[in-house]
């Protein structure tokens, strides 16, 4: 199996569903529409969750990528 930089996983996650952990425990998950290289994302349809369960719908939002914990595929 070829060996994967970390810009190749984001760029496979681009127009997917995926879940993201952030400092502070908030878990977002959205469609990725795009990302730099300081990792900032930008997420469509984007939903606030708690517990694995919808809080709150948030729409198209700007992450920085220093409050970025995680990403995982949706």
């Amino acid at each position: 199996m070829a060996e994967k930089r970390p810009f190749d996983v984001l760029n496979n996650a681009l127009n997917n569903s995926v879940l993201i952990r952030l400092k502070g425990g908030i878990e977002v998950r959205g469609t990725m529409a795009s990302y730099d290289v300081h990792m900032n994302l930008v997420l469509e349809n984007a939903e606030q969750l708690e517990n694995g369960e919808l809080k709150r719908k948030l729409g198209t939002m700007l992450l920085r990528g220093d409050n970025i914990v995680f990403i995982s595929p949706a």
